[in-house]
Order: C-alpha cells, then structure tokens, then sequence
C-alpha cells in the first residue's frame, strides 16, 4: 500500500508513533530511513521528519536527502527534525545546556499561520530535548516560542516546509493532533484511506501466505497481543493448526494462570496447555542484577523451553511456526527503529528469537500495530471486554518489578530530598539513562513542577513521593539482593491487594497502567519497599503520572506496609519521559 504520508527516521522512539497517529486520521503512513533519496519520495503527498537522539553537530548523526528541501513536497520537522532542517537551510542550532523534559508552555506568536490554525494563545505541550532552534532559516516565520524555545515552532509556507520543537503526536500535547490534521489534511491534502478494524481479512490472508502449509505454534501470555495475534491465526488456519502454551514463569499475577485457561477454552483452542516452568525460570535469575541480563535471560529460557516443548512433542521443523504477539513498541524500544537508541531489549528481540526470525520461523500478525490498534482489530474479531481492556502486563513479568541490587548503601540527603541509589530506566532526548531516584517526604505540587526538578536535576530520572515508611528514611539501606520467590510471592501479594483496591475504588477505569515495584530498601526484618506507579496513556509511547485520591492512598499504604518484609510505601511522580512506565 502507498503511504500518502512517509515518515524519516531519525532515530526518534516516537518515530512510530508518529505515523500511527497520522493513521489515526484516516491517512495511511509508513516510516522509512532518514536518507532515503528523494526521488524515492515523491509518491507521498508529505513528509515528516521524526525526533532522534543525535545532535546535528555530532559526526555521523542522521541527515536526510538535502534535495528533499526543495522538491515542493510538503516536510514536516519534528525536534530533532526541526533542528535538522534549519541545520540545512542556514538556521542557527545551539547545544543545550539542560535539555527540556516533559510539560512546556507554548505561546503562538503568529497568526495567521497554516501548520497551527485553530491553535491560539498558550497551549501545553510535550518536549523531550537538549539542542534548539535559536534562529530560523531565511524564509521562515517564528510561529511560537517556549520559555526555553525562541523557537518552538516555524514555517516557510512558499517552500511548503514546517517544523516544531515539541512532539505534536503524544497525547499530552493536547493541540498536537490538530496541528498533524492540518499538516496531513490541510497542507498535503491527503485523503482518508486507513481503518485499522478494516484490516481483518488482509491479516488472516496474510497469515496463510506466509505459513503456508505449516501449523502455528504460540506461546501465550494471556495479554492483548498474544491473544489477538493467536486469535486471528486460529480463524485463519482453523483450530487444528494453531496450537498454544502458556509459560507460568513464577513471574506472574495472582489467579493469573486461571484466568487465562479460561479465555483460551473460550476462543475454541483444542491444542492449549499450561507448562510450570517456575523453578527452572527463578533459578536461573539467582543472583542476576543488571536488567538487561535479566530481560535477556527470561528471552532465552522462553527459547529453551519452547525447544524443549517442540521436542518432546515431535513437532518437525519443517512443519512449524512460531507465533508471536509483537507490535510496534515491542520493536521501537528494543532500538528496531533503524538508529534508535536502546530504551530496552524485549524478551521477543533476544538471540534466540532473532534467530527464528532469520531463519524465516516467526510470523508477527500485529508487527505494525500499536495497542489501541490491537484493541480495535480484537474488538472486531469479537473478544471479550474483561480481555481486551486489560491494563498492559509486561512481558517479562514481574522479573521487571522485582528490582535487584548489588551494593549496600544507606540514601543520601541533599536539599530536595533523598538520593535513593537504586537504578531505574529513563528515557531523555530520546537516550537510554539509567539513575538513581530522587525520593520527596513533600511531593511537588504539579505535574510542572516535578517536571521542572527532573530537567534542573541531571543525576537523576524519576521523582517519588513517600507515603509510609516504618523507620526514617535515613535509617532505611538498599541492600544486596536478586529474584528469589519469596521476594517475587511479597511482590505478588503488594499487586494483588493494589488491583484489589483499585477495582473497589474505581481507580482502574482512570488509569492505563497501574505497575507496582518492589525495590529492596529496607531495615534487616523488612528489606524491601513497594512504589506504586498509576500512568495515564493512550499507547504506552509516553505517560502521564496520576495522582492517588489521598483515601485510596492511604487505604493501599495500610495494607501494604503489613505485608511480611516491606518497610515502606512510595508513588512515582514522573511522566515519560524522563523516565519509562517500567522500572526496568
């Protein structure tokens, strides 16, 4: 299918995004290398050139076909994107000296203008940088500015060129998918041609092409992907060809692997069984520490279990495929964009896997489809509510909300609060960080606010509230520490009594996400401490931290902190970015 709408990659984690939300308009997009020749690109009617990692003044940071500039298609920079372009055409670009994370104020200083009609005064907006536009190319007009941005958005309407320092496609720029309609509708005159439900029938055409006379074989987790994906290979290939396993890892829920029996014996699966794998899982994660060794060997134990599962079954290479529940995220931060930077190696992109997909053995249904796309197709497939409304569940499990340690160390104080030597995963111009955390006994009192002690602050990237702790925090010590199962059980039952709660109260149905951590800071008879992380989202790309109602708050904290072994009750204030919904 012909994309009207072509998006350059430029390393961005929101790349994606981006032309997912120019699909949101009806408008089909497709995302392609930052330097695809423009001559290349004149079958789309716009172009919008994604944020990225890089600097322009970095050796070997991603440049785009200058000719694309002055071929009269319609081009849209986004941050790094509009940095990029202004590079080009002889604007002034100045290294940043904090970077702009998170909420800005953006003021429209122009009008009329084409890119921001209908967008007047001060608008909120998403920022997620370090460089900026000081000065436009010759030919442009300064659109809006920001406290930090002279430059925060601009236009040459004659060159049909236009760029923004903020990102206009998450969702926290709330006047962001006005300005993309006027780019995509307005400006390049696209026309609607994209339903994501709509796509149905070409996916199961789809999956009997590419697994011919093969049968499927899944691993399931029980969550939105996995089941569509599953679903949709058992209305295309029949219930005798598809056939799936459901890994209880000792990472899971309470009540988790019941549940899922369940919908399974719903969908009409005939080949479907459970296999324990908790010893061989927590065993092999004794004593590891460093996320990314825990995520990859999670990855490579699925691998080994599936052999071993394949095996004892008799299937035969030739005669099988291995499905998957993949969708873009999963890609994107793994660092699939072409020059992403690592944000986090998903259990799906490991070795082992990317051994199968080379060998032609995977097929990935929902690969180009972001959740809330997930949820439609499921949705026309006619799955359950109770399913497809299911807060996201990361992979891993809760090998990932589980955090380990390898040193022993007491917090330290500083003037905000307290430096927690505990690291957890960021993500800030697009970079992967790992920091400490900055824990608050007074939280601040907005989301601007927190935002604004993350940009001034450089040594960390996520900000949390103390709700209880049953000693002063300078009493309290992060200790050495890996998953065992008695800390995955303390885990489990801090999540059941949150999801619990969260359902009487009704916080459920406000929240996207609702990750609880267990981090081991504590005293000698309580080691560890739980962080509640309640987010809002549409898609997982960035997030907005929600508040606790203060009953619900201090309900959950009476119950948590008489939980065996936990210490102390925390909340994260940090939206993404800075920081990822996941701890790890």
């Amino acid at each position: 299918m012909q994309p009207q709408i072509t998006v350059l990659d430029a390393g961005g984690q929101y790349c994606h995004l981006i032309a997912r939300k120019v699909r949101e308009l009806g408008v089909y997009a497709a995302v392609a290398a930052s330097d695809t020749p423009a001559e290349k690109l004149r079958g789309s009617k716009g172009v919008i050139i994604s944020g990225g990692p890089s600097s322009v003044y970095d050796a070997g940071s991603p440049t785009i076909d200058p000719v694309l500039l002055a071929a009269g298609i319609p081009v849209l920079g986004i941050c790094y994107g509009q940095q990029l372009m202004a590079h080009l055409l002889g604007g002034q670009v100045d290294l940043g000296e904090h970077g702009e994370y998170g909420f800005a104020q953006l003021s429209i200083s122009a009008s009329p203008s084409a890119l921001c009609a209908g967008v007047h005064g001060r608008q909120q907006v998403w920022m997620s940088h370090r460089d900026l536009v000081v000065k436009p190319p010759p030919g442009f007009q300064v659109l809006a500015t920001t406290f930090t941005c002279p430059v925060a958005a601009m236009e040459s309407i004659s060159q049909k060129l236009y760029g923004v320092q903020f990102h206009p496609e998450v969702v926290h720029t709330p006047c962001g998918q006005t300005i993309l309609s006027n780019f995509v509708l307005g400006i390049c005159g696209c026309q609607p041609d994209w339903n994501p439900a709509g796509q149905v029938l070409a996916l199961e055409n789809q999956i009997r092409k590419t697994v011919g006379a093969r049968s499927v074989f899944f691993f399931v987790s029980g969550g939105v992907d996995s089941t569509v994906a599953y679903t949709l290979c058992l209305r295309a290939l029949g219930p005798e060809r598809v056939h799936g396993t459901y890994v209880d890892t000792g990472m899971m829920r309470e009540g988790e692997t019941d549940f899922v029996r369940q919908q399974f014996a719903g969908l009409g699966a005939r080949a479907f069984f459970i296999e324990d794998a908790r010893d061989l899982f927590v065993s092999a994660l004794a004593g590891v520490t460093d996320p990314e060794t825990k995520r990859h060997i999670i990855g490579e134990k699925f691998v080994d279990v599936q052999q071993r599962i394949l095996e004892s079954e008799h299937y035969s290479e030739d005669n099988w495929i291995l499905g998957q529940g993949t969708i873009y995220p999963d890609t994107i931060e793994s660092g699939g964009s072409a020059k992403a930077d690592l944000i986090k190696t998903h259990h799906n992109r490991v070795a082992g896997i990317q051994k199968l997909i080379d060998q032609g053995r995977v097929i990935e249904p929902l690969a180009n489809f972001y959740k809330d796309e997930v949820r439609a197709v499921g949705r026309e497939l006619g799955l359950a509510p109770e399913l497809l409304d299911r807060h996201p569940f990361p992979g891993p499990g809760l090998a990932i909300r589980c955090l380990c340690s390898d040193i022993e160390r007491k917090p330290d104080p500083i003037q905000d609060g307290w430096i927690i030597p505990i690291r957890s995963v960021g993500v800030q111009g697009d970079s992967r960080t790992y920091r400490p955390v900055l824990a608050l006994d007074t939280p601040p009192a907005s989301d601007e606010a927190a935002a604004a002690i993350i940009n001034r602050r450089q040594d960390v990237n996520r900000i949390v509230g103390v709700s209880r702790t049953c000693a002063p925090l300078s009493m309290l010590s992060v200790t050495r520490c890996s998953i065992t199962m008695q800390r995955l059980d303390r885990l489990r039952h801090a999540d059941a009594i949150v999801r619990k709660l969260s359902l009487e109260f009704g916080f459920d149905q406000r929240v996207w996400q609702f990750p609880v951590v267990l981090i081991p800071l504590g005293t000698n008879e309580r080691p560890d401490s739980i962080v509640l992380r309640p987010i809002e989202s549409v898609d997982g790309m960035t997030a907005r931290a929600v508040r606790l109602p203060d009953d619900l708050l201090e309900k959950m904290t009476d119950e948590l902190i008489q939980l065996e072994g936990v210490a102390g009750v925390f909340y994260d204030l940090t939206n993404k970015p800075p920081a990822t919904i996941e701890w790890e």
